[in-house]
């Protein structure tokens, strides 16, 4: 029980640990009541896990970012890749990025026709304008 206590702790201090991991936080404590109602104290922190893993979805960017992308020209060369574009994956770091100038912590490009927003530092699209 010790055990299960301490690892618990670990799980959600970690999770805690940045305002961007809200979700992940939130996951981990609705995982870990939810295993604990089904599987007592074991299921509490498989569900734990399970939650904060579920709770890491990416949060959408501001809408003045998008507004920002949406407003930018088309560029002259146009980048093709083989890989779906899609929210969640990352873009291969070939593709040249340009930063929101409103908001440096995002960046944008135009992949197969479609303006996507990216977080810079690893290169996942985090939105997909439409």
């Amino acid at each position: 029980m010790k055990h299960l206590l301490i690892a618990t702790t670990a799980l959600i201090a970690l999770a805690g640990t940045a305002v961007a991991q809200e979700g992940t936080v939130t996951g981990a404590a609705g995982g870990a009541v939810t295993g604990a109602v089904v599987g007592g104290p074991v299921g509490a922190v498989v569900g734990g896990a399970v939650g904060a893993i579920a709770g890491t979805a990416i949060d959408p960017p501001p809408a003045r970012v998008v507004q920002y992308v949406e407003s930018q020209p088309l560029p002259e060369k146009r980048i093709s890749i083989e890989q779906d574009v899609a929210v969640g994956k990352p873009l291969p770091r070939e593709v040249v990025l340009t930063p929101v100038a409103e908001d440096p912590t995002y960046a944008y490009a135009v992949v197969n026709e479609r303006r996507v927003i990216v977080d810079p530092n690893t290169y996942t699209v985090v939105q997909v304008v439409e």
